[in-house]
């Protein structure tokens, strides 16, 4: 199979298991730094599937957007919302228009690189709280990315409909090790265990029947 794809890679859960379900395809991930809490920990992660995979990886800064954008998710651990995923309680973490700034300049990267497609691992739990992640916001970004790029490059987002549970699943038939992913909000050492993505995270693994090697403070 032709490697024609560029995936947005973050190091949490979700893009690490469509890098391991789409390597065939995957010819360059790329990692964002807008300078998220768990902004580190997840490079860390991404760089090492990149690695095991032998797969080209490029980490570009975006720190503009740590400097003029509003989210709890750049504003220091304490900020992030502990309990449940849902609307009510996570709704400070959106950070505004981020998976659109980012698509925008996969777009541009794929079509220097001659790529065809841009994948982004966004899923059916996001859609409440984020609205970059909802399938019609994936439809229309499609839609300029081809137009933008004279129909050279398009979107793939297979995750958009399942839930993170059934992306557990994937990984546990693709044999992940989910222990070298990250996805807690507050970006400490350990997982926190108790904000709406560590528990998000804990259910997935559950629900998929995967013994959780990840490590919690709690």
């Amino acid at each position: 199979m032709e490697k024609n794809s560029l995936i947005i890679l973050s190091g949490g859960m979700d893009s690490v298991t469509l890098l391991h379900d789409k390597k065939e395809e995957i010819a360059l991930a790329v990692t964002f730094d807008y300078g998220s809490n768990h902004a580190a920990r997840e490079i860390e992660m991404a760089k090492e599937n990149c690695r095991m995979l032998n797969i080209e990886h490029l980490v570009i800064p975006l720190g503009f957007m740590h400097e003029y954008f509003r989210s709890s998710l750049l504003d220091g651990a304490d900020a992030i919302p502990e309990g449940r995923y849902d609307s009510d309680n996570m709704s400070s973490t959106v950070v505004p228009f981020r998976n659109g700034i980012m698509l925008a300049i996969a777009a541009g990267i794929a079509e220097s690189r001659g790529l065809r497609r841009i994948m982004i691992a966004n899923h059916g739990g996001d859609h409440t709280i984020y609205p970059d992640c909802r399938k019609s916001f994936i439809q229309a970004m499609n839609e300029a990315v081809k137009e933008g790029s004279g129909m050279k490059v398009e979107l793939k987002a297979p995750y958009t409909e399942i839930t993170k549970s059934d992306i557990a699943a994937i990984g546990k038939r693709l044999g992940i090790d989910y222990s070298k992913t990250y996805s807690c909000y507050k970006g400490g050492e350990k997982h926190c265990g108790k904000c709406g993505t560590c528990i998000e995270r804990k259910e997935a693994m559950r629900d998929a029947g995967i013994a959780d090697p990840t490590q919690y403070e709690a």
